[in-house]
């Protein structure tokens, strides 16, 4: 890596020093990021202060602050990281819960390496990222908690015919400039029509545009982060 590119920082939030250490020897230097560690969800706004992460990784469950009180408090704050949740338990209340609190996404810690880092890359660029292993539980659990606030077929009418592809591509995990090279169009046109689809349909980032697509059948499990 050259001296003028710019790393992704990444906090780690977890309370087992083995899974810590493991994420260093996945998202290594060389590779473009630099890691800080926190070992509670209580540590957490300190240690944003402190490092000004691109991405924060969060653990579910640990001792004192669960990952989903720890992640409503990052999103809280003006200058708020993406979280990016990361797992061991497919348990689709505690995910579903993360989403609502703002996650980006999740995923689980037994990914591959490569998965694990192509979901910090894409949520550090503003995407994310669905663990497809859980994804149709986890919807499962978000839309009981979460039902839609009017008719599916009266919602997705509201969109255009673009507006309805790059909502598909948003559901796929696309970043802004795989959608504008997909459908031949600018970023800035991009970006246009996803502030319209959000406003449309009431939704406030692009974890809820994906769990939108997904649940109302804009795009099947197993189609996303193609």
């Amino acid at each position: 890596m050259s001296s003028d590119e710019q790393f992704i920082e990444v906090l780690v939030v977890d309370d087992q020093e083995l899974v810590r250490g493991g994420l260093r020897r996945i998202l290594r230097r060389r590779d473009g990021f630099t890691i800080s560690e926190c070992a509670d969800g209580d540590e957490v706004p300190a240690a944003i202060a402190a490092h000004r992460p691109d991405v924060v990784m969060m653990d579910l469950r640990m001792k004192r602050v669960g990952g989903i009180e720890a992640t409503r408090t990052v999103r809280e704050r003006d200058d708020a990281p993406p979280v990016l949740v990361l797992t061991t338990f497919d348990d689709e209340q505690l995910l579903s819960g993360a989403l609502r609190a703002g996650a980006a996404g999740f995923i689980l810690k037994d990914s591959p390496a490569e998965d694990l880092i192509r979901a910090v890359r894409t949520v550090a660029a503003g995407g994310s990222w669905l663990d497809p292993t859980v994804t149709p539980q986890v919807l499962d659990a978000y839309r009981t908690v979460r039902p839609t606030r009017s008719p599916v077929g009266n919602r997705l009418a509201e969109l255009t015919a673009r507006e309805l592809e790059v909502l598909e591509l948003i559901g796929r995990g696309s970043l802004n400039a795989e959608i504008a090279r997909t459908l031949g169009i600018s970023e800035v046109t991009v970006k246009s029509h996803v502030g319209h689809i959000f406003g449309k349909l009431g939704l406030r980032d692009r974890a809820a545009a994906i769990v939108f697509a997904f649940d109302h059948g804009v795009v099947a499990p197993g189609q996303s982060n193609s």
